[in-house]
């Protein structure tokens, strides 16, 4: 299995399958809610090159994997021997909002990227509408009609089954409970009392119908409620009979009780706060716009959006239109602006290549590569990106730019904000507005962001090649000297053959064909990390450097062999102490590419991290890395 390793490690870093209380995943992290966060080693996992960032919010421990987080998701499953989702009642004691926010992740992820889909899929069809390439009397139209719109029309039955997951219910339960609210009998009987005809009783009570089709509240409580009846009579019931009983109980009481009860006080509550959004959007929608272009992306770093989601479809489902799905455009586009400002400015190649993938991910709505790996360690461009994103919101704000179908915002939400009476002065609004967000990021970026770094900095002569004069640091800045951990030859980082070393998402460094079999300690310090397979160990320096030492690439694979570990974890060091002994003709055989990166996992700390010599190959102990502060 291809991911099979990383998620054995992500499941050890986590503290263990017996750790987790359940795990879900988004578009670019695995989202744990662990029942000892003590247990968790995230220095560990930070280390991990394959795992972008760890996150501590709204309750969940957050793994930042990337694009590629629902074939790990997949691999973590099978490694674990969980089912999709795996749950039991906390003991600890969460704060509401906490609770909130991953109730609201846990309800609405399995299905975000289908219902995104949808949502472009829908505004693509506008788009074609307004342009007259389309006529929505056409077959053409109708199919495609059907496919954006099924989601969203049958949404209480995807919510129902993916509720009554997260309560620790039967979902199927939960899920027919759904269906039952758009059943076409409900909706025929609506649509006729709506034409005057006299209402339906249940049992004599009079029952106030409304069409639930693209609800979202309304059937999240039902969920709540059903899976509470379950748990309470389940075990009470005998045990021949308890299959079917359990289920014919909650649908007997929880359908009619929604119809009668849950169901307009849902819809009420939705209509509170629809309305209660909507006069805060009108007591300024400039004001209102920037505040949400410039908090989007610091609420997205903690995991901390997704208490806008049900909103934004609650909007929808009510009104037919959000007005503050757009205002996340500017957003989007300011952090994609700041990315390309650091990709044009910089002369650090290796931030280079991190830069030009996270902009390509950032326009399509995934910017956690971009802040985590760019923006964010450089404080400044992240701040331009939310000032822009602030300035972009502002326009659509003013302009009231308007949304019609859900989707994550991205270069797709020009699509869903045409309206069907075709272009107007809203759509353009939001051209201008992420325009303006995108254009003012990237040139603050370029002009006002200070590349420290050097071409000497970012490239290490290869043995063929006539060393250039190393970037000396001015006496002024504080530097700490990295020794050389093995003896070898010097290789730029991104001519790593891992495009994660390479990339520099782990930190600045540089990496070492070894001619010995040995690592020994660059640092005075401690072992803060030691790898089971004993290929990578991280270090703690005394002056506060984070340096982690990976001997090879994929050698995790080899499973400890070949390696001999001489230290053990919070191990105190001093430098030249031998750490790792390694077989270097057995792992050459093996058909393992030794070339060892040595990273500094806390490049952001510093002002730069320099090569500290001129020497295409080096010695054991030797400078290795000058880091200035």
């Amino acid at each position: 299995m291809k991911y099979k390793e990383l998620s054995e490690s992500i499941l050890a870093g986590v503290g263990g399958k017996d750790n987790i209380r359940s795990v879900i995943h988004c578009a670019t992290r695995l989202r744990f809610k662990l029942k000892d966060h003590s247990k968790a080693d995230s220095a560990g996992l930070k280390n991990n090159p394959d795992v972008i960032m760890v996150v501590e919010s709204g309750g969940q421990y957050q793994v930042v994997i990337g694009n590629h987080v629902s074939e790990v998701y997949q691999a973590l499953l099978a490694t674990s021997g969980m089912g999709e989702q795996q749950d039991s009642p906390s003991a600890d004691k969460e704060s509401l909002f906490a609770r909130f926010i991953d109730i609201v992740s846990g309800i609405f992820t399995p299905f975000i990227g289908v219902m995104a889909a949808s949502g472009i899929l829908k505004g693509l069809l506008a788009v074609g509408l307004a342009a007259g390439v389309l006529s929505d009397t056409s077959g053409s139209y109708k199919t495609l009609f059907a496919a954006s719109d099924a989601l969203f029309y049958f949404l209480p039955i995807a919510l129902g089954y993916s509720a009554g997951k997260k309560f620790g219910g039967n979902p199927f339960i939960c899920m027919t409970i759904g269906a039952a609210l758009v059943h076409p009998v409900m909706l025929e009987a609506f649509q006729a009392e709506q034409g005057g005809n006299a209402p339906l009783y249940f049992f004599g009570i009079p029952m106030l119908l409304i069409n639930y089709s693209s609800s979202v509240i309304p059937i999240i409580f039902a969920s709540w409620l059903s899976c509470l009846l379950e748990r309470a009579i389940h075990t009470r019931l005998p045990a021949a009979i308890r299959n079917f009983t359990t289920p014919l109980i909650c649908l007997a009481l929880v359908v009619p009780l929604t119809f009668m009860v849950i169901g307009p006080l849902a819809t009420w509550l939705s209509q509170l706060l629809a309305d209660g959004y909507l006069f805060a959007y009108q007591l300024n929608s400039t004001i209102a716009g920037a505040l949400a272009g410039a908090l989007w992306q610091v609420c997205v770093i903690f995991g901390l959006h997704w208490g806008l989601v049900p909103i934004m479809l609650n909007n929808l489902s009510l009104t037919g239109q959000d007005t503050l799905l757009p205002l996340l455009l500017p957003a989007i586009m300011g952090q994609a602006g700041a990315t390309l400002g650091v990709l044009l400015q910089t002369r650090d190649t290796r931030m280079k290549g991190i830069a030009a993938s996270a902009f390509s991910a950032s326009l399509f709505g995934i910017t956690e590569p971009a802040v985590y790996g760019v923006t964010l360690p450089k404080r400044r461009p992240f701040v331009f990106g939310c000032i822009g994103g602030a300035i972009g919101a502002a326009i659509l704000g003013f302009w009231h730019t308007t949304t019609f179908s859900f989707g994550l915002p991205s270069l797709f939400t020009f699509a869903q904000v045409v309206p069907k009476s075709g272009f107007d002065a809203t759509v353009a609004a939001a051209i201008v507005g992420a325009v303006v967000a995108f254009g003012f990021a990237a040139l603050a970026t370029y002009f006002f962001t200070p590349d420290n770094t050097s071409p000497a900095a970012s490239a290490v002569p290869a043995a063929t090649e006539a060393a250039p004069q190393a970037t000396v640091a001015p006496d002024l800045l504080a530097k700490i000297t990295i020794r050389n951990p093995i003896a070898g030859q010097l290789l730029p980082l991104e001519q790593v053959n891992d495009e994660t070393f390479a990339s520099g998402l782990l930190g600045k460094g540089i990496a070492i064909k070894p001619t010995h079999g040995r690592v020994v300690s660059p640092v005075n310090g401690t072992v803060s990390s030691l790898f089971r397979t004993k290929h990578a160990i991280g270090l703690a320096d005394e002056n506060g450097a984070e340096v982690l030492i990976h001997v090879g690439i994929d050698t995790v694979k080899l499973d400890g062999q070949y390696f001999t570990a001489h230290v053990k974890q919070d191990d105190c060091v001093k430098v030249g102490d031998l750490l790792i002994e390694f077989d270097i003709p057995a792992i050459t055989a093996a058909g393992y590419d030794l070339t060892t990166p040595v990273m500094i996992g806390n490049s952001e700390d510093y002002i730069d991290v320099l090569t500290a010599s001129q020497q295409s190959e080096l010695d054991e102990s030797a400078p290795l890395l000058t880091l200035i502060k």
